[in-house]
């Protein structure tokens, strides 16, 4: 009887097995159909960080293509965004974001650390900050081109022109002028070299910097910044008595936030210039919290809000946002000052960001790019800030939103 019941469950075990096997191909393609469908939606269930990281990675599989570049470059905006790729890398341990860093790395910087068209007399200091993403790579894989590099980028601080009172140019082409980009573009690479490698002994240089931009630049009457100082005064575009540009602008107000709270990563609290930074910072959260919009953003020139023309800027705002959530978070400003950074970023993920059928997100209302001076001339007039091209997508507000949602853990 046994033997006869082993037999029985035997056959039903084989019959089982044989309808499995002969039905086991159309279960398959009903599973991969339903896969690739959620594959499609899956971006709703990450982190905006995440989903923008991969939206980037999708529209440009190389670094260097975004902004539709047609050749490599090193440029001071894939720079900031590949930070942020650094934090979520951090954050995530998907490797993924670590090669699409190195990947662009690799691309412009041959096997003796050598950059690609790099001329070191043009000391343009939008150059170095793509520079920080070399620290990382160095500490990862210790390839001594990736030290070379940094060394590189060192010692163009080293015949760096100033102006009489110290401060870095902007450019060789912009001289005696200190914009509050530069300070973003500079001061936190200089200040991780000499604190990694250099024992610190430059870090007093690095808060000059910030010393001379908050003693000409700041507004008492706004307690905001104008976009830049010439210590010369004889700019078409410099208020002759101090030597500001005409108004404030929302990026450059950004740039100086995140310079302050980055370089902050490299001072001691026994720094005798620490406080003073920190103190900065604080005037700054406070002045641009009183002109925040009720959306929780900020526009291009912030202090004018209603004049004709003005708009919500999407990279200003998620600046704001970043150095103001890093701050708090860092212990540098007070924990109320989080809605602050909480507000904005709702602000830009509900009135901003955008997300097309593909589960794509794009980031909208960036200005492309504004300056002082140059050829054709800009004015630094409130209707030349109006003037400029406002873009989706533009690398300004990609790396701005990623650093601000990774730092906002959304």
């Amino acid at each position: 009887m046994k033997k006869l019941s082993l037999f029985v469950y035997s056959g039903l075990g084989m019959f089982i097995i044989g309808v499995l096997f002969l039905c086991c191909k159309p279960i398959e393609k009903t599973k991969t159909a339903v896969v690739n469908k959620q594959e499609l939606l899956i971006s709703n269930k990450l982190k905006w960080s995440e989903r923008m990281a991969l939206s980037i990675m999708k529209r440009h599989p190389k670094a260097w293509q975004i902004d539709n570049h047609e050749k490599p470059k090193w440029d001071y905006k894939i720079g900031m965004i590949l930070t942020a790729y650094e934090k979520l890398y951090a954050q995530t341990k998907d490797p993924k974001y670590f090669a699409y860093i190195r990947d662009y790395a690799d691309t412009l910087i041959d096997s003796t650390g050598s950059f690609e068209n790099f001329n070191p007399k043009d000391h343009n200091i939008d150059f170095i900050n793509a520079g920080k993403i070399l620290f990382g790579l160095y500490d990862k894989t210790h390839n001594q081109k990736y030290l070379k590099a940094l060394q590189t980028l060192r010692n163009q601080f080293v015949d760096y022109p100033r102006t009489a009172s110290g401060g870095f140019w902007h450019k060789e082409i912009y001289p005696n002028q200190m914009w509050l980009d530069g300070l973003y573009m500079g001061e936190p690479f200089y200040a991780r070299y000499t604190a990694e490698f250099e024992k610190g002994e430059k870090l007093n240089d690095v808060a000059h910097q910030f010393e001379l931009l908050h003693d000409h630049a700041y507004d008492k009457t706004t307690g905001l910044f104008f976009h830049a100082w010439d210590e010369s005064k004889k700019m078409p575009w410099a208020n002759k008595e101090t030597g500001t540009a005409p108004h404030i602008w929302l990026r450059a107000l950004g740039w100086y936030g995140m310079a302050l709270v980055d370089v902050l990563d490299y001072f001691p609290k026994d720094h005798p210039k620490q406080k003073q930074l920190v103190a900065y910072l604080n005037e700054l959260a406070n002045g641009v919290s009183k002109y925040q919009d009720v959306s929780g953003l900020w526009h291009q020139v912030p202090n004018l809000p209603n004049r004709a023309g003005n708009y919500l800027e999407a990279s200003g705002s998620s600046m704001l946002v970043y150095a103001i959530a890093k701050g708090v978070h860092k212990g540098y400003l007070p924990k109320k000052m989080n809605k602050v950074a909480v507000k904005g970023f709702n602000g830009l993920t509900t009135k901003l960001i955008k997300v097309d059928s593909n589960g794509e997100i794009h980031i909208t209302q960036v200005c492309a790019s504004a300056g002082l001076g140059g050829n054709p001339y800009r004015d630094g007039s409130f209707e030349y800030y109006m003037s400029e091209k406002i873009k989706v997508d533009n690398s300004h507000g990609l790396g701005a939103f990623l650093l601000a949602a990774i730092e906002l853990d959304k």
